[in-house]
């Protein structure tokens, strides 16, 4: 077992320019790890009471944020195989939290809705999320929270970080 690290910080501005230690970055790894374990386990316990997994709730979610999202749209913002979103979707539909309605202007598209109880079920699995993410920034202070948002987006490769960005000013239209 590895010994413990001290907690990331960075302190004296000679630190803040320095490249990160492999140290850093392992830490860094390791808080993703273990933040994410505990940002998932509330709707993991509440996903698997209907034998669903995270992707239902991915799915969930989204088409929540979008209602009369299309399936060609969900596809490109989950990045899967339209093989595994049908795998998603039929339970969703089935079970009546997914509604598919045919295009107005393309009647070859499908576009997702959450039905009433689809929503109380995706709030059911985001609130204890948005709970902690709450509490966490109130934790952090507003720039810890610029600083959040900065690495998250650094994470990811240029097409993802430009597909997210388009999401959020979309989301934020709305």
């Amino acid at each position: 077992m590895p010994a413990p690290t001290a907690p990331l910080t960075l302190a004296s501005e000679d630190e803040a320019t320095a490249p990160p230690t492999d140290a850093m970055l392992r830490e860094g790894a390791e808080l993703m790890f273990f933040g994410y374990r505990s940002f998932t386990r509330d709707p993991d316990q509440i996903l698997a009471e209907r034998d669903y997994g995270r992707a239902h709730h991915r799915a969930l979610h989204f088409i929540g944020r979008q209602p009369g999202i299309s399936v060609a749209g969900l596809l490109d913002i989950l990045g899967v195989t339209k093989q595994s979103l049908a795998r998603v979707l039929k339970p969703l539909v089935d079970h009546g939290l997914v509604e598919q309605r045919v295009g107005t202007n393309d009647r070859r598209k499908r576009l997702l809705f959450l039905t009433d109880e689809g929503r109380a079920f995706e709030e059911r699995l985001s609130d204890p999320q948005r709970a902690r993410l709450l509490r966490a920034f109130r934790e952090a202070g507003p720039e810890a929270v610029d600083g959040f948002r900065l690495v998250m987006t650094a994470i990811m490769d240029a097409d993802e970080r430009k597909q997210a960005n388009a999401y959020m000013d979309g989301a934020k239209a709305r």
